[in-house]
């Protein structure tokens, strides 16, 4: 038997996390939550097999602004994790930027959101194997 897969969901929008947790904390998947990109790196060491990130933090993160900055130091520390990008907005530029450093995917936070998660999260995995 297969042991589970690791995802971490990085969102200061309890809401979202719990969410993520709640729909993909299965069988297959052992979801962890964090709420700022430190709590997040200060686990790098667990080794997630995915990690999916928000692109805007709003006031807990005491070091990073945004998801960029938490992306670009886990490219520096473990460039292996994939990354699936979360955000309220569709800015083609910021898209862009994140498809060129390397990004797997970039979901919109919309009503579809889990319904494209999932997705996402199967091809992360269906790659890997």
């Amino acid at each position: 038997m297969d042991k589970k897969k690791l995802i971490f969901i990085v969102d200061d929008d309890p809401i979202i996390n719990t969410l993520v947790v709640k729909r993909f904390n299965t069988e297959d998947y052992d979801v962890e939550a964090f709420e700022t990109g430190e709590e997040c790196l200060d686990a790098l060491e667990k080794n997630p097999g995915l990690i999916i990130l928000d692109y805007l933090f709003t006031g807990r993160s005491l070091i990073f602004e945004n998801g960029m900055q938490v992306f670009e130091k886990i490219r520096e520390l473990k460039p292996h994790i994939p990354v699936i990008l979360l955000s309220g907005q569709e800015k083609g530029e910021v898209v862009l930027e994140f498809a060129r450093k390397g990004v797997f995917d970039y979901i919109v936070k919309d009503s579809d959101l889990l319904d494209n998660l999932s997705i996402a999260i199967k091809e992360v995995f269906s790659r890997q194997t």
